[in-house]
């Protein structure tokens, strides 16, 4: 008889303690429900905590919590390219207003009977000298265009990079000389040898030193280094109108920090030059040190 009785009592508690449990659970599964509704609907920001505590639903909830993380992460990746793609969209149109202006401009002198053969030449060269500023923009945004698509083709090789980088600065000693800047080479006779494109590593190297010429306000310097995990060329000129707050947007479609320099400059070299190292598994980053930005290009080896 008192085996019967333990048996039902024992029966009775157990059936208490899971009808409680399978309570609990459920009332948890819809207030971690009402929760996510609030969040879905930008109610709160908040993400899902729990009052009852069971080992399942705690692992089921980290990882809606961790989705959230990713969903909210994406969001704002999303947000940025937007404000980007419309900054962008901004710059380009005002890049392309400037000379479009001048040149229209320009064509209505020239269109006057009055004018000297000496104007006519005068004005035919500032017309062409826009037709070439718009020109240079739309061969360089096309150009980033085609950089950033999935398909973009690249033929890695082997390349022996202190061999390419001077063949690159020979073409620029005109304008080093020019510019009346005498380059500080550091380049090593050992053979340096990295992974990448031909034509994608000259047009970073191209980039990277018309950015120097046009915007040092002195000397150059170029150097090459074989670290013992990758390689590195770091090109740098003295830059005193730059601050901190322009590094973050160097590589930035458009971007300018001397905001009145609009003749010379897309603002499109150093994302290209950026796409295309990322494009070879590389690097390329910038920063400041007493008034000398250092461009850092750096392959694995």
């Amino acid at each position: 008889m008192r085996i019967i009785v333990y048996i039902a009592v024992t029966s009775i508690v157990i059936t208490v303690f899971v009808l409680t449990r399978y309570y609990l659970l459920k009332k948890e599964i819809k207030r971690a429900k009402k929760q996510l509704h609030e969040l879905n609907n930008n109610r709160t920001e908040k993400k899902i905590d729990l009052a009852f505590y069971d080992k399942d639903i705690e692992k089921l909830v980290k990882e809606i919590n961790n989705q959230i993380d990713v969903t909210k992460k994406a969001n704002a990746e999303k947000r940025r390219k937007e404000n980007e793609l419309k900054q962008a969209i901004a710059n380009i149109s005002h890049d392309i207003r400037t000379p479009m202006t001048s040149i229209l401009g320009y064509i209505q002198f020239l269109e006057s009977d009055e004018l000297t053969l000496e104007k006519k030449t005068e004005y035919t060269k500032v017309v062409k000298s826009g037709a070439l500023r718009l020109k240079a923009l739309l061969e360089d945004f096309f150009e980033l265009s085609v950089i950033e698509s999935a398909d973009y083709p690249l033929k890695p090789e082997k390349i022996t990079l202190n061999q390419l980088l001077l063949e690159v600065l020979v073409v620029f000693y005109e304008q080093f000389k020019q510019q009346g800047i005498e380059p500080v080479l550091q380049i090593p006779d050992e053979e340096i040898d990295i992974i990448g494109d031909v034509s994608a590593v000259k047009r970073v190297i191209e980039n990277l030193v018309v950015n120097a010429i046009k915007h040092s306000n002195g000397d150059v310097s170029i150097r090459l280094e074989k670290l013992a995990s990758s390689v590195q060329l770091i090109i740098s000129n003295n830059a005193e109108e730059l601050s901190e707050q322009d590094i973050d947007y160097l590589f930035d479609r458009f971007y300018k920090a001397d905001k009145t320099r609009t003749e010379k400059s897309t603002g499109l070299g150093l994302a290209i030059a950026k796409s295309l190292m990322t494009k070879m598994r590389g690097t390329l980053t910038a920063h400041i040190k007493e008034n000398e930005l250092f461009m850092i290009c750096e392959w694995k080896r």
